[in-house]
């Protein structure tokens, strides 16, 4: 398994692009660079493009809101979030109607109660199942009700299981952070509805009547494995939470498709890498080899995307072949930027 090729721009072999927020488009307040430019290029080419966030604390018109004050196009029914998928989950669970306990923000609330559920607020009120979902206002007492609840036998649905939330400052404690409180106290597993469960993308192409789907992340394990475990091509951006060097090393359910510096990516062509008779995986006018247990990398001194390619190439075979490398064979990759070519 290796990255494949594509001789025309990404926006114009496929029909829907299913962008991840937090470290695609932007970072906390702030666009990621070349984010606006190129989702506009993108749906100039033809492309569309519904956002998919295991962010479950706002409501998508807010999500739409916040996109369209940095510069790229959204309205609500182009946002789906992970709130809006637990619900969907949390009606295959329990029945219509049924009191919940919800431990989130408003876009949790909002999406429990458009699904037909009655929230409660506390454990005391008998509810069948606890949905929980990151929101910076989540205090120790409702992780506290949460796990009174479940002790007495309610369903535990949580939005996604992220245990970092990328931000302008950082890496905060995602919701898997918080639902890993709740674990600890009462033994029991959740269901989760985010990423890398597929049921996210799945839910969005329906609802585009999408036929070549492409999934555009920044995190290898849940956007990157979301698409792999749903069955789509993905893009792996170096924007936000995994770098190329996590590319490198990638288990084989987490690897991309497609890999790009940011999404400029959607406006490129796709050179795959290649080995050649001297066990170097070229792409372009780089190569990349293992030998000796070690990733070795042509002299040219500078890093570019080319280069990131090959490397990726040469480790997934090694991998794939029985021969892992381990992280200290792996030296840091961070590519320089580069115009694009393909448009």
């Amino acid at each position: 398994m290796t990255l494949e090729a594509s001789a025309a721009p990404l926006a114009d072999v496929y029909d829907v692009a299913l962008v991840d927020l937090d470290g695609v488009a932007y970072r906390g307040p702030v666009a990621i660079p070349h984010a606006p430019e190129s989702l506009t290029a993108a749906r100039a080419a033809g492309m569309g493009v519904v956002f998919i966030t295991n962010n479950a604390s706002r409501e998508p018109g807010t999500v739409a809101e916040h996109l369209v004050s940095l510069g790229i196009e959204a309205s609500p029914d182009e946002v789906l979030t992970s709130a809006q998928a637990a619900a969907a989950l949390l009606a295959t669970e329990v029945d219509r109607d049924a009191p919940v306990l919800v431990v989130g923000g408003p876009g949790l609330v909002t999406a429990v109660r458009e699904a037909g559920f009655r929230r409660v607020s506390s454990a005391d009120e008998h509810p069948v199942a606890v949905v929980q979902g990151f929101a910076p206002e989540v205090s120790w007492r409702d992780l506290a009700e949460a796990a009174y609840a479940i002790q007495r036998g309610a369903r535990h649905v949580v939005s996604n299981l992220d245990l970092t939330l990328p931000n302008e400052r950082g890496l905060a404690p995602g919701n898997g952070s918080l639902v890993g409180a709740v674990v600890n106290a009462t033994g029991v597993t959740p269901l989760s509805a985010g990423k890398p469960e597929p049921a996210m993308y799945q839910l969005a192409v329906l609802r585009r009547g999408a036929v070549r789907p492409l999934v555009v992340g920044d995190r290898l394990d849940t956007d990157l494995g979301g698409a792999r475990a749903a069955g789509y091509p993905g893009l792996h951006v170096l924007t936000g939470v995994s770098d190329a060097r996590d590319a490198v090393l990638a288990a084989p359910r987490e690897r991309p498709t497609f890999i790009a510096a940011d999404l400029r990516g959607l406006l490129e062509a796709h050179p795959a890498p290649a080995p050649d008779a001297d066990g170097w995986w070229r792409c372009g006018a780089r190569a990349a080899r293992v030998q000796g247990g070690e990733l070795r990398l042509d002299g040219q001194g500078h890093v570019d995307i080319d280069l990131v390619r090959a490397a990726c190439g040469a480790a997934w075979a090694a991998a794939d072949g029985g021969h892992a490398l381990s992280p200290d064979a792996v030296p840091e990759l961070t590519p320089e930027a580069a115009p694009v070519h393909g448009r």
